[in-house]
């Protein structure tokens, strides 16, 4: 116990935990937990607690905890190279092998994947090359870069002004000028209850015309989208959006950039968020499902059409100016081969499209009929219980209540860990792939109960 207490003083008195409340923690007044240990789809914390995490982690530990092949891949890298850099044409084998394993698995239009180690820091290479490729093809002007509203892409300078989430920008100045953003494809939240899932859509595509239109095409670069919204609310887009999106990029000669990096290497029961919805992307940005976390890696997967401009441009230019200390570091690349061997192996994709149904169908089942339930949603193994007031005029809560972080909590007292979004009373689910029915039906039944607890 004394331990313990130590342990727990010294991380209120030199910790900086990321999205925390930093003065209630430094006071202890929230909640502490020093996670020690997990396997499959449970964590360990330090006070004997076991709990199903319902989030996997933050939607990236897909292959679940505690598996050896990956944690023996990164002591038998470490023991071998622990390090050596990727620049001027440098690499170790476990990258090679990764890199050609992740194109083997992208859409066939892709090119070749540069390295990183966040989704954050993948974005920024986005835009970076971006810029770069409208730079060498004279488009100088051509920079703007369109993101949408409740839109999750990093918290960097850049990255962060992407992201369409108030607590990513308030004061923090950002959104950053070149960046503009549209409406969400949020048919859930539209402003007409009679409009119908297809005028939706046609109203995302005007708006999105109308922002082109404001701004000037020759000013646009590319516009980003996550092919299901996560950390916004965890929200699949409405039928043929993607569609319509994707035709009028290609009107107006406008870059798509896919984040990929939850959907990626299978959450949503395709390998890639991309091909479930038929979208073409020019580049697609990687991370979290890439190595299930076992250690930071992301990625840019650039397409054909993207990396003959690079080319041209260091034919005319010399190297191309961008790299990071740790990018492709082989240790993160041996976690990641290993991790998608293991995917293969264990047909985790199919897992991930079956037992989401399953669950997202349970979810339905237990709480869809519930007087504050707005809507049961998602996609593969992502899902969301969205809550209400009135459900018959979608009447929201008031933020104060703190509806969604009630029936958080209510839910990690039962043992499971589930996610409240933010902006909204939200309760989202994106659990590791290897999650059984039976497991699955541990989280519905934790919910259904969460709920009633709440809100009776």
């Amino acid at each position: 116990m004394l331990t313990n207490d130590q342990l727990s003083k010294w991380d209120r008195e030199n910790f900086f935990h990321p999205s925390t409340h930093l003065a209630q923690h430094a006071r202890g007044e929230a909640p502490q937990r020093v996670v020690t240990g997990g396997s499959g789809v449970h964590i360990e914390d330090r006070d004997g607690n076991r709990l199903l995490d319902a989030f996997a982690g933050l939607y990236c530990v897909n292959v679940g905890y505690g598996q050896t092949e990956i944690a023996d891949a990164i002591a038998e890298q470490a023991r071998e190279l622990a390090y050596y850099h990727a620049y001027v044409g440098h690499g170790t084998e476990a990258s090679i092998t990764l890199a050609k394993m992740i194109l083997d698995r992208a859409p066939d239009h892709m090119s070749k994947v540069y390295f990183g180690l966040s989704g954050s820091d993948a974005n920024e290479t986005n835009i970076k090359l971006v810029w770069y490729y409208n730079n060498i093809l004279g488009r100088p002007e051509k920079k703007k870069i369109i993101s949408r509203w409740r839109g999750y892409h990093g918290s960097g300078l850049m990255t962060g002004s992407l992201t369409g989430l108030e607590l990513f920008h308030k004061k923090f100045d950002l959104p950053l000028s070149q960046v503009v953003h549209t409406s969400a494809p949020y048919y859930f939240r539209r402003e007409d209850a009679a409009q119908s899932e297809a005028d939706f859509v046609a109203q995302c595509v005007a708006n999105l015309e109308a922002t082109i239109e404001r701004e000037g095409a020759d000013t646009i670069a590319a516009m980003i989208g996550e092919p299901v919204l996560g950390t916004g609310g965890i929200v699949p887009p409405p039928a043929g959006y993607w569609k319509a999106i994707q035709a009028v990029l290609d009107k107006h000669d406008i870059l798509l950039i896919a984040d990929e990096v939850v959907t990626g290497f299978g959450r949503l029961g395709s390998m890639f968020g991309s091909e479930h919805y038929g979208i073409k992307p020019d580049l697609i940005t990687i991370a979290k499902g890439l190595t299930s976390a076992y250690a930071p890696l992301s990625g840019s997967i650039v397409s054909e059409k993207m990396w003959k401009v690079l080319e041209q441009g260091t034919d005319e230019n010399g190297p191309i100016g961008h790299g990071w200390t740790y990018s492709a570091h082989p240790i993160c690349a041996a976690a990641g081969v290993a991790n998608l061997e293991l995917i293969d192996k264990l047909d985790l994709v199919t897992n991930a499209g079956a037992t989401g149904k399953y669950f997202r169908d349970g979810l339905q089942d237990a709480v869809g009929g519930h007087a504050n339930v707005g809507e049961v949603r998602g996609e593969g193994l992502m899902a969301a219980v969205e809550f209400v007031a009135d459900r018959d005029d979608r009447r929201f809560f008031d933020a104060s209540e703190k509806v969604g972080y009630r029936i958080a909590g209510a839910l990690l007292e039962r043992g499971v860990i589930g996610r409240a979004m933010p902006q909204g009373d939200i309760l989202g689910f994106a659990p590791p792939f290897v999650m059984t029915r039976e497991e699955a039906d541990t989280v519905i039944e934790a919910t259904r109960d969460a709920v009633t607890e709440v809100l009776g």
